[in-house]
């Protein structure tokens, strides 16, 4: 049995524009960390550093606070 490295590498490391992108203003953008559900995706699945994820974390809540984001989405709705 061979392991393949299939190690994600941070996307706010590779490109040093994003890192400025992230506010909770930028909704559409934090949409892309986020399931149909609402929830945050796990940073083992996105690839992103810790340091980025809790930075991520933190805006996204921001924007959901002040309602720029759905806390979670009515499936009955759609």
């Amino acid at each position: 049995m061979s392991f393949i490295n299939s190690k994600k590498i941070c996307p706010f490391k590779e490109d040093r524009e994003l890192i400025e992108k992230i506010d909770y203003k930028e909704y559409k953008f934090l949409k892309k960390f986020t399931t149909e559900q609402g929830k945050i995706i796990p940073a083992h699945v996105t690839g992103v550093s810790a340091r980025y994820q809790r930075m991520l974390n933190r805006e996204i809540k921001k924007a959901r606070n002040i309602a720029l984001l759905p806390y979670a989405n009515d499936p009955r709705k759609n």
